[in-house]
């Protein structure tokens, strides 16, 4: 099949949706008051290659361990239910320890490439070529890039009212992709 814009849009659209990078800009903000400069291109780049390398190994990682896709891809949506249940009541249900710097831990890894991520990536690879998903990954990092080097400045200009309603828009769409993802795979584990 190849490379395809259609798949590529729908992929960068999910991974946006689950990073969350806008809706985590109040985190961000908060650790950059803590130890004082977040190191975006750092975060960015290790994020990256974490993604695109669980792209490539996360399957075989699971059959070592004797787990499935099906069933990886149900757990996952679990994840994705809750992290979406998180971004539309604004609560926490999943709590960090502290950091003492801002740029590997915590921000390329849980914030950007955590759980949710994999999952996601896991699945969008059970639907989609990867290539598309490779150019979904680089689109997003770009994205998270952006908003980590502007961070103080989209604060100010969407405000605490503009993050919220943004955040809840993307829980409502997660939500639907968990729900999607759930019923896509759940036969899968009777077989």
């Amino acid at each position: 099949m190849g490379f395809d814009w259609r798949e590529i849009f729908t992929a960068s659209m999910v991974l946006f949706a689950v990073i969350d990078i806008v809706g985590s800009i109040p985190i961000i903000v908060d650790l950059r008051s803590k130890v004082g400069h977040i190191q975006s291109e750092k975060a960015s780049i290790v994020a990256c290659i974490i993604m695109i390398a669980f792209l490539f190994v996360g399957e075989e990682i699971l059959k070592l361990i004797g787990i499935n896709a099906s069933s990886f891809a149900v757990a996952g949506s679990f994840v994705l239910f809750f992290l979406a249940l998180e971004m539309i009541l604004g609560i926490r249900l999943y709590k960090e320890d502290n950091p003492s710097t801002a740029s590997i831990v915590p921000i390329a890894f849980p914030l950007i490439a955590g759980a949710g991520t994999m999952t996601t990536i896991l699945s969008l690879r059970a639907e989609y070529e990867k290539i598309n998903i490779i150019f979904a990954i680089i689109i997003n990092i770009i994205v998270v890039f952006a908003v980590l080097k502007s961070s103080s400045k989209i604060e100010k200009l969407l405000g605490d009212n503009g993050l919220s309603v943004i955040r809840k828009i993307f829980g409502v769409i997660l939500l639907a992709i968990a729900v999607k993802l759930f019923g896509a795979n759940v036969k899968g584990l009777f077989i």
